[in-house]
């Protein structure tokens, strides 16, 4: 697309390809920064107004940072708030700082109250007040109740618009509710069944609702929900009970047991990505809340304890070494083939430790399979062991004509991926078991096993046989 005819194809001729290839040409970039910069409202509606949120969001990450409010602010009620539920926290935190109040307010207003909360959520307190304290008292309520839940659990991710009725309504009656009802949620599943004090009596799917004949009483066709949430519970615990039971939605209930809102499977969806990053992260070193918008100050500081325990890791391998300065200045081929030792220890136990790590925080990996887990990370240790001491000796062997060298860093290698096998399994059940994080913390401790305990076996073994 080149010229200005191609750019301004209009929305309702594009499809998904078309967007994307839209927010990758620098010359469609240009036309809105364009826009936005002259004011031209009208020009901007006709560019990206019916943008899925998901592009939208691509293209406020791809405009300069002063460019981003002026474009909401220009599209006013045709811009989808949704987007910013996509974008990078420090992206949408910056956005929303620099609109006018009343501009986030109206936006918030049209958004399911999950996605308000989400956005809200990592403003500070002041801004936040400020803009509950513009909406009406019910929403307000609504909202509030759901911040003061704990972070990264049900009630923060729930959404609080639901249809729940008594049990005494006939199936005609609800069906009629339903259509001629306005304000009710855009998607939902099932009905749920309720008391006079909102207690949770149980749901009616709309499939079933839709096939009952019309006479027959909500109360008579309820069925009791089994995998009932509680806000309090951790959205990762959600999680798995989503994905365990196959559940499209299910309900969400307080510590009295009344029914305080619903998760859907998209939000759930959502927690797996977020989880499943946090976890890649933290394996990394990597804080898990790391984005590509962060500062340079706030990645570095965020980066150093890790590189800092790393560091001290090399200086213990380090102090390992030079315990067997001797031997190293006998035989230089010693300190040629060290690497070799702790590298493939190093990686064996990263493998290791990933299975593990991830067992552990998909709850596969429990006290009553841990023993034959590490059984069978101690034979794989000891089968790669075994195969690569023998690879090794014979290399070793075809490169120095030693045989004896070839012999000592092969006993080294079955020792290294056997305590790199069992270092990577224990480490991780170790630190879950006295409630650290295995995924953050246990890289510099499995890493300093493998580099120890190779070095210490390769330099001993030989210090013992010359």
């Amino acid at each position: 697309m080149n010229d200005d005819t191609d750019l301004a194809v209009r929305s309702d001729e594009r499809g998904p390809e078309d967007e994307l290839a839209l927010i990758d040409d620098p010359a469609f970039i240009e036309r809105v920064e364009d826009a936005i910069e002259a004011g031209r409202g009208d020009d901007l509606r006709d560019l990206v107004a019916d943008f899925h949120e998901t592009d939208l969001a691509r293209l406020l990450e791809a405009l300069p940072a002063p460019a981003r409010p002026k474009l909401i602010e220009l599209l006013g009620t045709d811009f989808d708030f949704t987007a910013l539920t996509e974008l990078d926290e420090t992206v949408r935190v910056q956005i929303l700082e620099e609109l006018e109040t009343e501009t986030v307010v109206e936006g918030v207003r049209d958004l399911d109250s999950d996605d308000a909360v989400y956005i809200l959520e990592d403003l500070d307190d002041a801004d936040k007040q400020e803009i509950l304290g513009h909406l009406p008292l019910t929403e307000r309520a609504a909202l509030q109740r759901s911040l003061d839940y704990p972070e990264e659990s049900a009630g923060r991710r729930m959404q609080t618009e639901f249809i729940a009725l008594p049990p005494f309504w006939t199936v005609g009656q609800t069906l009629d509710y339903i259509g001629e009802t306005e304000g009710l949620p855009e998607t939902f599943f099932e009905v749920f069944v309720v008391d006079p004090t909102y207690r949770l009596d149980g749901s009616v799917p709309l499939d079933r609702l839709l096939r009952t004949k019309r006479g027959l009483k909500l109360g008579d066709v309820v069925t009791p929900d089994r995998h009932v949430v509680q806000a309090v519970d951790d959205q990762e615990d959600v999680a798995r009970v989503f994905e365990r039971y196959n559940l499209i939605s299910t309900p969400v209930v307080d510590g009295a047991g009344r029914l305080v809102g619903v998760l859907t499977v998209d939000d759930i969806v959502d927690v797996i990505q977020e989880e499943a990053d946090e976890d890649v992260k933290a394996l990394g070193g990597v804080a898990a809340d790391e984005e590509l918008s962060d500062s340079f100050w706030y990645i570095a500081k965020s980066r150093f304890s890790w590189l800092l325990l790393n560091l001290i890791a090399a200086n213990l391998a380090s102090f390992v070494i030079s315990l067997f300065e001797d031997e190293l200045q006998k035989l230089v081929a010693l300190a040629v083939l060290m690497p070799i030792v702790a590298s493939q220890g190093g990686n064996a136990a990263t493998q290791t430790m990933t299975v593990a790590v991830r067992a552990i925080a998909t709850r596969e990996l429990r006290a009553s399979n841990a023993r034959r887990v590490i059984a069978r990370e101690l034979l794989v240790g000891l089968f790669n062991g075994v195969v690569f001491a023998v690879i090794m000796a014979a290399v070793v062997f075809a490169r120095f004509e030693i045989a004896d060298l070839g012999i000592i860093i092969a006993l080294a290698m079955i020792i290294n991926l056997v305590a790199a096998a069992l270092g990577g399994i224990l480490v991780p059940l170790a630190l879950n078991r006295i409630g650290v994080d295995p995924a953050v913390s246990s890289g510099p401790f499995v890493t300093t096993i493998t580099d120890v305990i190779g070095f210490f076996a390769f330099l001993g073994i030989a210090a013992l046989w010359f």
